[in-house]
């Protein structure tokens, strides 16, 4: 198990076995490079845990333990895991600032104990079998010892293709679960399973979020806001290795790395992805930020054929289908981060989904202003407001963009109401379904399946919080985090740290009132209100521009797909999988060969079936390994 996963821990292999329990552990070596390996214990040896991620503050966790009484044998930020576990049982977790997938097993109790962290930046998958529990930070490793768990789920399927991402616990695979965010997992010695919620994002009532009763001052709100990002900046800086930082050119990333300049004394290496395609490209911008902040940079350049031909190699660390190409870029920058020499790198994910920074929660807000007067012609205008950085903007036209935007204005009282665009837009694959696969999952009503996992208070929350906990829950947790995440960094061994995403901050935000979050159409308000005064102007004052790349257009050459693509999208590939309809695909396929397809709705369809298909053929290979073989890299490569 622990040998499939040697791409997130290149440093060294760890190892405890009892009765009762086996655990490893592959080891990237960031704090206490010296006597840190894993598995840790406590004093007695009666604890003891393995765990993927960083605890930011156990330095100050370390000295209140021994002043408790606690002595420690390393200088690692894993050993005060085991400690508070001594000290506070199951709810150790609430003491931890940190990103962590944990296993900790209980010898006097014989009890396991699995937790992960509160928004879900570190994985964490399970499943049983046999009368055993195994889990892991990654399902391949769960492959290699019960391939029969690499069987896709229709559901998991559908789910994935219509949200983005599949709600926890579900997986796309069968019998393999995912540890929800924020959530404690014990196994107890009679097998018995109870699984607990110990944080979720969470909102204030809407009455509660008034600017009287929270801040009557916007600048004291922003200095307050500020020290809060010094202080998570300053924590995710420990290590010992040298710390880089992502900078793309946007007011989130550029204000981490100008936190960095101007309050530690941390040196700090910037890297960015520049695109061929100007649509896609924010090279300028970075060159801009470089020049004013004086970093050390590298940029790496990336043309469609380089997406095209990572993407096979992406799928096999993502192991689920996806319907961007946009994890591939950064798979590539963090392999440029690796043979640069670093381990760490700082990113700007999260400020949107706490800040309020979205073009969809704009559209959401003038949609919702519209859906008070729907004969308007006047409001709907400002919906021209919004997505300027598209080449093929559905507002560009404001006929279409009535149309398109007007779309389920009949779920107004629902909480799932901003994203309903956005899951019509990507159930466009949907119409790629086989017969058989449709009947398989049966009747399934996207939206109301979704509400059913959101909180039985959510609609006393204002409408921008509905709003972010949706997002922060699907395509933050399942997505962004994931696929643009934690799987692109590590498979070139490189940890991904993410100060918006400190519960500190997502918790002083959460209480703010909406309009310091968006203020008329100016999204992130409070955020540029604290880093003014470190940015250029024109970068505190930049609308936001998602980061995207090219989809389908990296696929195809003078007309020509690429290789495996002609392979895995042919009819007889697409019938044998039995997914999808072969002839919808194949007018599909050739509408996106002849570079017709620029609509949202056909490239997140065409990259969908293809990575579907990909993901497919690594759980064929994985079926086809005798359990429990070591398999090398050579066993990743397509064929």
């Amino acid at each position: 198990m622990i040998h499939t996963l040697a791409h997130r821990g290149p440093d060294g292999y760890g190892f405890h076995a009892e009765p009762g329990v086996g655990l490893a552990h592959a080891r990237l070596s960031i704090i206490d490079l010296a006597t840190g390996d894993q598995p840790i214990h406590n004093e007695r040896q009666t604890v003891w845990t393995v765990f993927n991620g960083e605890i930011f503050n156990y330095v100050e966790l370390r000295e209140a333990l021994e002043a408790a009484g606690h002595r420690f044998y390393t200088h690692s930020d894993t050993e005060v895991i085991v400690h508070l576990y001594d000290r506070y049982g199951d709810r150790f977790v609430d003491h931890l600032n940190g990103q962590f997938a944990i296993a900790l097993w209980d010898r006097e109790r014989q009890r396991l104990v699995l937790a992960r962290d509160r928004t879900g930046i570190r994985p964490l998958f399970h499943a049983r079998s046999a009368g055993r529990i195994w889990f892991a930070s990654e399902v391949k490793a769960l492959h290699a010892v019960l391939p029969e768990t690499a069987t896709l789920s229709p559901l998991g399927l559908v789910q994935a293709l219509t949200y983005w991402s599949i709600p926890d616990p579900d997986t796309v695979y069968e019998r393999v679960r995912s540890l929800p965010p924020g959530c404690l997992l014990s196994v107890e010695r009679d097998g018995r399973e109870n699984l607990t919620r110990f944080w979720d994002w969470t909102f204030p009532r809407a009455e509660e979020t008034s600017p009287a009763r929270v801040y009557r001052d916007v600048d004291q709100a922003a200095a307050d806001l500020r020290a809060l990002l010094v202080d998570a900046v300053r924590l995710q800086l420990r290590a010992d290795v040298p710390v880089g930082a992502y900078l793309s050119g946007g007011l989130d990333s550029s204000g981490i790395v100008a936190l960095i300049r101007g309050f530690t004394d941390t040196p700090v290496r910037t890297f960015s992805v520049a695109f061929e395609d100007d649509e896609f490209d924010e090279s300028v911008h970075q060159a801009a930020m470089v020049r004013h902040l004086g970093t050390d940079h590298t940029t790496l350049r990336c043309g469609r054929r380089d997406i095209g031909e990572a993407f096979p190699r992406l799928l096999r660390h993502v192991e689920t289908p996806i319907l961007r190409t946009a994890p591939a870029p950064l798979m590539l920058l963090a392999e440029s981060v690796h043979r640069h020499g670093y381990k760490v790198v700082l990113t700007g994910e999260g400020a949107d989904e706490v800040f309020g920074g979205y073009d969809l929660f704009k559209e959401a807000k003038v949609r919702r202003f519209w859906a008070r007067q729907p004969h308007s012609k006047v409001r709907p205008l400002l919906l021209g407001r919004l997505y300027g950085y598209l080449n093929n903007s559905p507002v560009s036209q404001s006929g279409f963009a009535q149309s398109f935007f007007g779309q389920g204005m009949e779920h107004l009282g629902r909480p799932i109401f901003a994203h309903v665009p956005r899951w019509s837009t990507s159930m466009r694959a949907m119409a790629m379904l086989s017969p058989e696969l449709r009947a398989s999952v049966g009747p399934w009503d996207p939206l109301s399946a979704y509400e059913q996992t959101l909180p039985a208070d959510i609609m006393d929350w204002s409408p921008l919080a509905r709003d972010q906990y949706v997002e922060a829950k699907s395509l933050l947790a399942g997505y962004l985090l994931s696929a643009q995440g934690d799987r692109v960094s590590m498979a070139h061994s490189v940890e991904g740290r993410y100060p918006y995403l400190d519960h500190r901050l997502i918790e002083f935000a959460s209480r703010l009132p909406p309009s310091f979050k968006v203020r008329g159409m100016t999204e992130k308000y409070l955020l540029r209100r604290a880093l003014a005064g470190l940015l250029p102007a024109d970068i505190l004052r930049r609308t936001k521009q998602p980061y995207r790349a090219p989809d389908s257009q990296s696929f195809f050459f003078d007309g020509k797909p690429l290789d495996y693509v002609a392979d895995l999208m042919s009819a007889d590939r697409i019938r044998a999988a039995g997914y999808f309809d072969p002839t919808a695909v194949g007018h599909l396929f050739e509408k996106c060969r002849h570079g017709g397809a620029t609509s949202f709705a056909d490239n997140q369809a065409f990259v969908g079936v293809l990575s579907t298909m990909l993901v497919h053929h690594e759980c064929a290979k994985w079926r086809s390994v005798p359990r429990a073989q070591p398999t090398g890299p050579d066993r990743y490569a397509y064929r």
